[in-house]
């Protein structure tokens, strides 16, 4: 679709859900109501009615944690600088993108804007969200008129708050209006701040100093605009510029690119698991780059299970939490025969909507499968639980839609 017509933003209705400080969005926000008015930037466009939620304040420690807040703050972005940008390309690598190579991008001709971020993958209440960190300023900017023009929502990100796209589940939350973002009970829960459209495979944004809190690899990526031109016309141009280890996914509407990167948050565990390139296929597997491959996952004999295939960062702590259960007299309580797998790239329940499976790391194993089933207390044994999360891994039965087989490596443990 090419020339300025198809080009442009549109303004349409879209609804954002602005929390009050400390306090989520409530249930009332099922129901939505809609207004058609003028709008900046066009005669009879529709504009978002704001839904805030009901009372104030949060109650025990609302303060407290108001406080905490204040810590991840940085300058508010002040007025909408204009003209809005098209997110068109998504460039990600592992590591920092040297600023030679920023500076080489936006000298492309055709690029009209690039966006420096810190992006990554975590996991969520057995869900794995994209989330992305940078200037408030230059981040709306790339996104939808309705949440571009939105002051609040982006006075929030700089106030340490976080916005969530409005497509996420609102299970996802530990507690209302906060998301936890991590796997581990004791990862960093971060206020939810408001539900706008954000960019596509992006679900979260945050401040960079919330990013550094959650060990988002500094500036590993880019957000390109290519202003009119198609992005396919570009595409060249920026992969010699880039150069090798670095991956472009088209966020546009003409086509999508098969090599996507992927990268934890958390700079210990994110060392220990690496960070690789991946093809998506159609059936929800993916197939990660052989060079990764080869460096990382491993073929090894381990307690209980027997041969298990996984991350060479993972294995030793999967290693140590099961000859613990074997010391601790709770052998039969690990079932050999319902042993569900540790190394399957795909994505979670084979929906890229749902984003990677740790499995995808080979960072997860399954156990006792039959009796653990999603959404279900579970049968395994909470001697159990507590072994392995003493070893470093966080148990899928915290969850909020659980999921009591599955546990994933949340930070690296090593034997004295």
């Amino acid at each position: 679709m090419g020339g300025r017509a198809g080009r442009r933003a549109r303004a349409g209705i879209v609804v954002l859900c602005l929390a009050l400080p400390l306090a989520g969005c409530s249930a009332r926000h099922d129901t939505v109501r809609e207004t058609s008015q003028q709008v900046e930037g066009g005669s009879g466009s529709s504009a978002p009615t704001l839904h805030h939620a009901a009372g104030g304040r949060s109650h025990g420690g609302g303060d407290a944690a108001a406080t905490a807040q204040a810590r991840y703050a940085v300058a508010q972005p002040g007025p909408l600088q204009t003209p809005l940008r098209t997110p068109d390309v998504l460039v990600s690598s592992s590591g920092p993108i040297p600023g030679s190579v920023r500076s080489a991008v936006r000298a492309v001709p055709g690029v009209t804007q690039a966006l420096s971020l810190s992006l990554a993958s975590v996991s969520a209440n057995g869900r794995t969200l994209k989330i992305a960190a940078g200037d408030p300023a230059q981040l709306r900017r790339f996104t939808a008129f309705a949440s571009a023009r939105a002051d609040e929502v982006w006075n929030r990100v700089a106030g340490g708050e976080i916005a969530v796209d409005p497509t996420l589940p609102r299970g996802l939350q530990d507690r209302p209006g906060y998301l936890r973002l991590g796997p581990a009970r004791d990862a960093p829960e971060v206020h939810i701040g408001a539900y706008a459209p954000l960019v596509k495979q992006i679900d979260v944004v945050m401040n960079d100093k919330r990013g550094h809190q959650l060990g988002l690899p500094r500036g590993n990526a880019m957000l390109v605009s290519t202003g009119e031109l198609r992005p396919s016309t570009v595409k060249g141009r920026l992969q010699k510029v880039l150069g090798p280890g670095t991956t472009l996914q088209t966020l546009a509407l003409e086509f999508n690119d098969p090599l996507q990167t992927a990268v934890l948050s958390g700079a210990s565990v994110s060392s220990a698991v690496g960070t690789f390139s991946y093809t998506p296929h159609p059936d929800g597997t993916v197939t990660p780059q052989a060079s990764w491959v080869r460096a990382y996952i491993r073929t090894e004999s381990v307690p209980l299970i027997g041969t298990v295939t996984g991350n060479k960062g993972m294995l030793p702590q999967l290693r140590a939490a099961l000859t613990e259960v074997v010391q601790r007299g709770l052998a039969a309580t690990i079932h050999p025969s319902e042993y569900g797998g540790c190394y399957v790239p795909r994505y979670i329940a084979n929906d890229p909507a749902k984003g990677l499976s740790l499995h995808s790391w080979g960072m997860a194993v399954d156990l006792n499968v039959p009796g653990n089933q999603r959404g279900t207390v579970g049968q395994m044994d909470r001697r159990v639980v507590a072994i392995f999360k003493r070893w470093g891994f966080a148990w899928g039965g915290d969850w909020n839609y659980t999921d009591p087989m599955h546990f994933e490596m949340d930070r690296v443990v090593r034997a004295g």
